[in-house]
């Protein structure tokens, strides 16, 4: 027996092989609130001349949108081109994501990319949303105590020498 449409479980009748890399309906962000909600309620992870990349997190598995308008490219062909690229990329990295929906939105110079290059920027872009948020005030948190490695002679403010 198949894995039906939404089943990204890859199960087989009385098997158990590895999750498929599949993109079934239910790994894609479709409806018009549903990319309102990660535009208001998300944030933009990451941008560069290619895409802006925003991400909303949620307790379901990662989803896919894709907002390619004609200012990016008016020729229908270039425009699934770069859709086909960023669904191929994304179906198999889709299990190591954090949950959530994602919503790439195209810019101009995607056009003009090559397909590894569209893959590679993509690729940074979902490295940066598996990446903590930074401090508001752009500094790092401070070090716990119990972590930093004390001196042999018991006194913590004088490095050890060996």
């Amino acid at each position: 027996m198949r894995p039906g449409p939404d089943d990204p479980s890859g199960m087989t009748a009385g098997k158990h092989t590895a999750p498929t890399a599949r993109y079934p309906r239910s790994a894609r962000v479709r409806a018009r609130p549903e990319f309102d909600a990660v535009f208001t309620r998300g944030r933009r992870a990451a941008a560069n001349g290619l895409f802006a990349l925003h991400h909303l997190p949620a307790d379901h598995p990662a989803r896919l949108g894709l907002a390619v308008s004609r200012k990016v490219d008016k020729r229908a062909v270039v425009r699934n081109r770069i859709k086909r690229v960023l669904r191929d990329h994304f179906r198999r990295e889709r299990h190591g994501l954090p949950a959530g929906d994602y919503v790439v939105v195209a810019r101009a110079g995607a056009a003009r990319a090559t397909a590894p290059e569209i893959a590679s920027a993509f690729r940074h872009a979902l490295r940066r949303v598996a990446l903590p948020p930074s401090r508001p005030d752009g500094t790092m948190p401070p070090a716990d105590s119990s972590s930093s490695p004390a001196s042999p002679t018991g006194d913590a403010t004088t490095p050890a020498v060996p």
